[in-house]
């Protein structure tokens, strides 16, 4: 008979796994993780992307810091520092991609590179302190001093993108009148981190809190809105006496490098399109100006020592019987050369000048040339390093005292406030941007020049050599424009205006008080964690 004994085997209950198997689980947690808050980041950049110029969706730019803010929430600072540098990355990349066009990818990709390094910062910086109490009012003060940092270092900085430049309409722009550019961006981020902060909330299951962080987060562009009550409109004319102002675009012969090897048909472009405009005021088709602006590089022929080149600017100013502000590369001192604004006379020729004050390293001179070399020679296609002036940019012409600022310059604050604080009724921007082609370039520079206008409650002449040329008012808004590589002529009467706002007159305070708030965090943190590892050193 056979045996009833059970011949099959019986499943022992698992056990805990083992500690290979705990190790691999854990990675794949902390993997997964990774991913998820890099993508994060990534969509962050985007997002900051697509509220500059080019894609112009300005009302998008609170998300980006809210989506970073996210992202390193609770995060050690290295892990907040690669998805900084990830969100800064996937940002400039694109937004500076203009810098490659005619010179290569490297200095393009080593600009972009350098710029998202201040975001891998913030991104640390924010990670630390997002334990804090209040931590959506010292993320957002965080915002204002990444930005400080990268405005000024190194060889004296490159505020392009900053978060507050991507403004050219909309609540938050009015808060520019009352604290400049920094405190446009403090709104945004601090828009964005409460909007962070809510979601945070809702996820904990928090629906009161996250009600209220929501009502804050959107009580800032409320503001914004009532902000605008007392700021100027839109009209050229109101808030002082007017002077008519020719803004002339006389047109490269083609995009790109090569419009320095053509100088002579920029000028005489430049000639030509001024004394058509005077043809146009003697048929009475035009008003008389008071004062005509050249862009930068429309005499890129010295007219102090070439008297052909002088005698083409006089014959315009003589025809338009208007002074001409000139911009010129003017050789000296000594080995060097300038980028100058001249006011031309009729009758009487060259008078006041005005020499940028801060070149553009790379692009008007080469630091450190022999080291940068070892890298690429496109180095050499500076041959002459500009020099640096050292006045304030205010002139007089035609009856205006303007504020004078050449190309990039536009977007550093204290150049722009020092030439307001002089006693200027207007603005005029001077700038080249034929060697960025068809690209976002002149919109990002043109949206630079908005927030300008309402931060000085001033108006703005832009002129281009190949556009965009623009006339804005003194709430942003642009009353002319010209297309890119067009001739162009705009003629506006525009007051002369001596109120001051808010931002003028604490100057860059608010930008040092945020950033000071955010600093203030950081040491929060910091220095009870350094005390923590003494007391365990010495413990051990």
């Amino acid at each position: 008979m056979p045996s009833a004994t059970p011949t099959g085997t019986v499943e022992r209950p698992a056990g805990p796994p083992g500690p290979a198997a705990a190790r691999a689980s854990r990675w794949r947690r902390v993997g997964g993780q990774v991913a998820w808050r890099t993508l994060l980041a990534v969509v962050a950049g985007v997002l900051l992307l697509l509220a500059f110029p080019g894609a112009s969706l300005p009302l998008l730019a609170p998300l980006g810091p809210a989506v970073l803010a996210l992202a390193v929430h609770g995060q050690r600072a290295r892990s907040g520092a690669w998805l900084g540098l990830v969100a800064g990355l996937t940002f400039f990349v694109p937004l500076l991609s203009w810098s490659g066009i005619f010179v290569g990818a490297l200095p393009w990709l080593a600009l972009a590179g350098s710029q998202a390094v201040f975001l891998a910062l913030l991104g640390a910086a924010t990670a630390a302190t997002s334990r804090l109490p209040l931590w959506p009012l010292w993320a957002a003060a965080l915002w204002v001093g990444q930005e400080a940092l990268r405005g000024r270092f190194p060889f004296g900085g490159f505020p392009w993108g900053r978060l507050g430049l991507s403004q050219t309409e909309g609540p938050f722009l009015a808060f520019a009148a009352y604290g400049g550019v920094p405190m446009v961006g403090f709104a945004l981020a601090l828009t964005g981190t409460l909007l962070a902060a809510a979601v945070l909330a809702l996820r904990r299951g928090g629906r009161r809190a996250a009600a209220l962080t929501a009502v804050g987060a959107l009580a800032v562009p409320a503001l914004g809105g009532l902000a605008w009550l007392p700021l100027p409109g839109s009209s050229l004319t109101a808030g002082g006496p007017t002077r008519t102002v020719a803004v002339v675009q006389g047109d490269v012969p083609q995009p790109g490098l090569a419009f320095n090897e053509r100088r002579r048909a920029v000028l005489d472009n430049h000639v030509q399109q001024t004394i058509g405009l005077a043809e146009a005021v003697a048929a009475g088709e035009q008003p008389q100006p008071d004062l005509v602006v050249w862009p930068e590089n429309s005499s890129d022929i010295d007219p102090y020592r070439n008297d052909d080149a002088a005698r083409e600017i006089s014959r315009a100013a003589d025809a338009i019987g208007a002074p001409i502000l000139v911009g010129a590369v003017v050789s000296g001192p000594g080995e060097f050369v300038s980028n100058t604004a001249i006011v031309w006379e009729p009758g009487s020729g060259p008078g006041d000048t005005y020499v940028k004050r801060h070149p553009v390293p790379f692009g008007e001179y080469i630091p450190a040339r022999d080291f940068f070399r070892l890298f690429s020679d496109k180095v050499d296609l500076v041959r002459r390093d500009f020099a640096a002036g050292d006045e304030v940019g205010v002139l007089e012409l035609g009856g205006a005292r303007v504020a004078d600022v050449i190309c990039f310059e536009v977007v550093y604050d204290g150049l722009v406030l020092d030439a307001v604080r002089a006693g200027a009724g207007m603005l005029v921007v001077q700038t080249n941007n034929a060697t960025f082609g068809y690209s976002a370039e002149s919109e990002q520079q043109v949206a630079a020049a908005q927030v300008r206008a309402v931060e000085f409650g001033r108006s703005v002449a832009l002129a281009s050599t190949s556009g965009i040329s623009a006339v804005i008012a003194p709430d942003g808004s642009v009353a002319a424009a010209s297309g890119l590589f067009e001739p162009a002529v705009f003629v506006e009467e525009i007051a002369q205006r001596d109120s001051r706002t808010l931002a003028e007159r604490l100057g860059a305070g608010p930008e040092w008080l945020l950033s000071a708030l955010g600093a203030g965090a950081l040491l929060a943190v910091a220095v009870p964690a350094l005390r923590r590892r003494r007391t365990r050193g010495g413990a051990a």
